[in-house]
């Protein structure tokens, strides 16, 4: 993995799929996405939605296989209001899931996630003390900003631009504001490859530990979400429903709002109740990708 700037993903045209980094990869699927949600009336078949990327035919079938494990007519359907429907239906998998605090049986790899909530005192100290390293790196959805403290990571978040990597940056130095805030390559890769590994990467993942600020509801939400199954989605009723508080669900939607820990707190996972997927911190389209790519390996495991 590397550093890489979102300039270069503008010219993507004819490249080989080998060619492709991680980045240049899920910024083509964007397109994809994008194309196919405008256009998806029409059917478009294969070489329609090729030529419209500027692609060949198979450059782009094989990029989505290697990216997603799946063609792209397969992927298109992971993203259709009659698949969120289902699985926003699946009750007795999600209760069962949430109700024995089980993350689901079909994993894409042995990852463990603890959250940790500062405590009040942690907060009201802004981390005096503390150290911790950040920096941008590649992912299966583009660039994000992870940063980690000997406690655990305390932000992961998406990139598209200088400015959203800005922001990202900001926001870290706002939740600890008298911390040593540093910028650190190398160990933040290693910890980018735990935290996207592939099945079989690694031979053992070690457990990841997440240490973020929030009050006690926030935490609660977001303990909820990492028991969500992958594959699975719920609705803010049903995650509101599962912390016991049924009539929450406008706190719910807030306290997920303030993630600051994408993916690995699952946030894409929830969609409105209507089986539309909804908004999403680091963009909707990244949000549809994030559900596909989890669809279609949940899909490959059965």
């Amino acid at each position: 993995m590397k550093t890489s700037n979102t300039d270069q993903f503008n010219h993507l045209d004819d490249v080989p799929a080998d060619d492709l980094d991680l980045n240049s990869s899920y910024q083509l699927v964007a397109r994809a996405i994008r194309w196919l949600e405008q256009h998806h009336q029409d059917q478009p078949s294969l070489n329609g939605l090729a030529t419209a990327l500027r692609v060949s035919d198979f450059h782009l079938q094989r990029l989505f296989r290697r990216w997603a494990g799946v063609t792209p007519k397969q992927f298109s359907q992971f993203l259709t209001h009659r698949h969120a429907r289902d699985r926003l239906a699946d009750h007795s998998v999600l209760d069962t899931a949430l109700s024995v605090g089980l993350s689901g049986s079909s994993r894409l790899h042995d990852l463990t996630v603890h959250l940790d909530g500062a405590t009040p005192g942690e907060i009201r100290s802004g981390g005096a003390g503390m150290r911790i390293g950040h920096s941008v790196v590649q992912s299966p959805f583009g660039s994000c900003f992870i940063a980690h403290s000997e406690r655990g990571i305390c932000a992961l978040g998406f990139v598209d631009d200088e400015a959203d990597q800005q922001g990202q940056l900001d926001r870290l130095e706002q939740d600890w504001p008298q911390a040593r805030v540093e910028e650190e390559i190398d160990s933040t890769l290693v910890m980018a490859a735990q935290i996207f590994a592939q099945p079989g990467d690694l031979a053992s993942t070690p457990e990841l530990r997440l240490y973020v600020p929030g009050s006690r509801f926030q935490i609660q939400v977001w303990q909820a979400l990492l028991r969500l199954p992958i594959g699975q989605l719920g609705s803010y009723g049903q995650i509101a429903a599962t912390i016991g508080k049924p009539s929450s669900t406008r706190a719910v939607a807030s306290a997920i709002a303030r993630n600051r820990v994408g993916w690995l707190i699952p946030c894409h996972r929830v969609i409105l109740g209507s089986g539309q997927f909804g908004q999403y911190r680091w963009g909707a389209t990244r949000k549809q990708a994030m559900i596909g790519w989890e669809a279609a390996r949940t899909q490959s495991a059965i």
